[in-house]
């Protein structure tokens, strides 16, 4: 293994099939996009070359900050309770008084497998301002609030993000509980026999070991909110007026609404910008935490 693996030419024959997919879907479309951002194109005609005046544009434009500031909203909230409400089901099945685990594991995980479109559908009739369940709920309590949730400039954009942790917090469990699983259960049982808490082997013993995991979370909640497209179109449709904007939905506005393909290429490439820095702020802080810790 370890001459085969000396063989640089080997290497590079296995690795040249996935270098070949990267470059044709990922690497060449980013190159593509970067190119037509310093043109304005209407994704039809000939393209016109316009320098940098589609990034001052887009830096001057109001709704370029809201769908930052909706992003970042949403990245935030996804990171707080997606992996929040993750962990602390990873707590419940790991203790082992917890009965039935097999169901519950399941059920956490059915609305990651449901189409986002069924889903969205589900929470529509849920917020629904006349007969949804939320506000017939409060009815019941006797509560006299009632909220049109998805018309809201204000509540809008956390009730469609509340749809996507709902959706996707099962496959954040499913990656944290796998991690936890995979921690010796002679370390478990060993803080067992000492006298443990189930408490003090959760945040003494299951999270330090799982930083790698939580990495891995954390990039895909923040880049997850920051991409967030699917959910705002079928629920909103952006609105009411432009409060639940993101740029990935600014993005496919101008591309494919507006018919500004190359103004639309630029807030493309800033978000991509975004998800990347993001990421290496990630990897930079869990980084400093390993060292801190050795």
């Amino acid at each position: 293994m370890n001459k085969m693996l000396g063989n640089k030419k080997a290497v590079a024959l296995f690795a040249l099939p996935a270098l070949l997919v990267f470059t044709i879907f990922v690497f060449y479309p980013i190159l593509q996009t970067v190119f037509r951002s310093f043109y304005e194109w209407d994704g039809i005609n000939q393209a016109v070359f316009n320098g940098i005046e589609n990034y001052k544009e887009l830096f001057q434009d109001d709704l370029f900050y809201e769908s930052l500031k909706n992003g970042v909203i949403f990245a935030g909230i996804l990171m707080v309770f997606q992996v929040g409400g993750a962990t602390l089901l990873t707590f419940a099945m790991m203790n082992c008084k917890v009965k039935g685990k097999r169901f519950f594991r399941t059920a956490f995980f059915i609305p990651v497998v449901l189409s986002v479109t069924v889903v969205c559908q589900l929470w529509s009739a849920i917020y629904n301002p006349e007969f949804g369940m939320i506000n017939h709920l409060f009815e019941i309590l006797g509560v006299s609030y009632r909220q049109d949730w998805l018309s809201d400039m204000t509540l809008a954009i956390y009730a469609v993000t509340f749809v996507n942790v709902w959706q996707y917090t099962g496959y954040q469990f499913a990656i944290i509980y796998a991690g936890a699983k995979a921690i010796p259960e002679d370390y478990l049982e060993a803080a067992r026999i000492d006298g443990a808490s189930e408490w003090k082997i959760n945040t003494r013993i299951i999270l330090p070991l799982l930083k790698d995991t939580y990495r891995m979370c954390f990039v895909f909640a923040i880049t997850g909110g920051l991409n967030a497209f699917a959910h705002m179109n079928l629920l909103t449709k952006g609105g009411p007026g432009t409060s639940t904007y993101t740029l990935t939905y600014m993005t496919f506005r101008n591309a494919f609404t507006v018919g500004e393909f190359g103004y639309g290429c630029t807030s493309a490439i800033i978000l991509v910008l975004q998800c990347l820095i993001a990421t290496v702020i990630i990897n930079k802080i869990f980084s400093i935490k390993e060292s801190a810790t050795y």
